[in-house]
């Protein structure tokens, strides 16, 4: 039973849990957190970072003598996925920054995700060892080769426990497919391939094969100053392997069938709302542009998140989202100073709960926005310090937009743009979150256990 996004009459309340990362002021670039990632059960969650950096977090089991301590998380692996490249060709430096992470479904006792950089895509494998094999007949214990004149009887090695280890090796690197930058991954529900976009084209990989790919989606027009929009994300349907959709910088989607063509060029459905002439402004296709695309679980539906709203699109209608839903609407006034600033170029991610029956995206000064669809509440909630005492009840904060300020209000000039929170995940199966903001990761949790 997933419950809605809480705050207020009989919901359950989000609390805060966890929160990792330095509290220092002064934030190293490196150390900025650039994806956040549940895998398929939940127990574990990776977030990348600007360093090439991914860090792996898994849910500890809940204890006999601490029976009310729902599982947290922490560290289980560390490594370096992405570092830095130098294309000579170019010129260009390749930055190591992790753009995406995404799991594979677990088959064996190992764990594999797909991370990538801008221009690399890796698969890592994340293995156990709490065994090491003794008694070799060539080496002595130290690893020193023995004589083997000395050697005048055969000795089988045997498995001794030893402290566990948990190695991460890169089974598979996909290198020298994409001219632009990768701004998406995404791992079909045949568990064979994948799928990663640039700017420009969309590529089909199978996990096996490094060497080639298909191109499935090309925009790039034969002259460059024709170009009038970019691919701004992509993801494969949850359920038909044959169905992906990609978004585009003019704020719509396509969702195209690869049993159609080979080259799905020509989608199969087309989803945009048409504009409002009365609200046309100069930043209106700025702000249209599409950041994130999710599929529902259930693979009825999918979110797209544009600069100030969150949309839901049933996929058997093309003309017009089912839901739309503000996130920071008081920033239409600002727009200017945010263009002048960058930040309307920020690309906020959205993301689902298990049943589908609520979203959440992130926004600036540390908040997030949670929406209920069955209820139409919505809440904002804020990922700070302050209030970071195990099992502290987040209040629900809200922001004056004009007039007489009230008490617990935060007036829309006060607020930090600096702080964003792009990156946010929600457990497969139950009420806990995961935010990134710049360098930390808070874990929150609902109340009721």
């Amino acid at each position: 039973a997933m419950a809605g996004v809480g705050g207020g009459g009989n919901d359950f309340q989000w609390c805060f849990s966890q929160v990792k990362g330095a509290i220092d002021e002064d934030v190293a670039e490196a150390d900025i957190i650039s994806t956040v990632e549940f895998n398929y059960s939940g127990e574990l969650l990776a977030t990348g970072d600007k360093g090439g950096r991914v860090v792996i977090f898994q849910r500890e089991q809940e204890s006999k003598n601490r029976p009310l301590s729902r599982g947290e998380y922490n560290v289980y692996s560390t490594f370096q996925s992405h570092e830095p490249e130098f294309d000579y060709l170019k010129s260009l430096e390749i930055e190591e920054k992790i753009n995406k992470i995404r799991w594979l479904p677990q088959q064996n006792a190992a764990h594999f995700l797909l991370s990538t950089n801008d221009k690399t895509i890796k698969l890592w494998k994340i293995s156990e060892r709490d065994k090491r094999a003794e008694g070799y007949n060539l080496k002595d214990e130290d690893g020193r080769l023995r004589d083997p004149f000395r050697i005048t009887t055969l000795r089988v090695p045997v498995l001794m426990p030893m402290d566990l280890m948990v190695e991460a090796s890169p089974r598979r690197i996909f290198a020298n497919a994409h001219t632009y930058h990768i701004n998406s991954i995404s791992v079909n529900s045949d568990h064979e391939t994948y799928l990663s976009a640039d700017d420009l084209r969309i590529n089909l990989w199978h996990l096996e094969i490094t060497d080639r790919s298909f191109n499935i989606v090309d925009i790039k027009p034969a002259n460059m100053e024709e170009l009038t929009e970019v691919i701004t994300a992509a993801e494969c349907h949850p359920h038909q392997c044959n169905v992906f959709v990609y978004s585009s910088s003019k704020g719509t989607i396509r969702l195209c069938d690869m049993r159609a063509a080979a080259l799905c060029d020509r989608h199969s459905k087309f989803f945009e709302e048409p504009e409002d002439p009365s609200s046309r402004s100069f930043f209106s296709e700025i702000i249209s542009s599409i950041s994130d695309v999710k599929f529902s679980h259930s693979g009825r539906y999918m979110m797209t998140r544009d600069y100030l709203s969150v949309k839901v699109w049933d996929l058997n209608m093309e003309n017009r989202p089912v839901e739309t839903y503000q996130v920071h609407e008081y920033l239409r006034s600002k727009l200017c100073s945010l263009y002048e600033n960058d930040c309307i170029f920020d690309k906020f991610e959205c993301c689902w709960n298990g049943s589908d029956s609520a979203i959440m995206t992130g926004s600036y000064n540390n908040f997030f926005r949670m929406f209920d669809r069955n209820t139409r509440r919505d809440i904002t909630l804020e990922a700070s310090r302050e209030n970071s005492k195990p099992r502290a009840m987040l209040k629900p904060r809200k922001v004056c937009t004009g007039g007489k300020r009230k008490k617990d209000e935060i007036s829309v000039d006060s607020l930090d743009f600096n702080k964003k929170i792009l990156h946010t995940a929600w457990h497969p199966k139950e009420n806990v979150i995961a935010v990134a903001a710049t360098n930390n990761l808070y874990i929150f949790q609902d109340k009721i256990n």
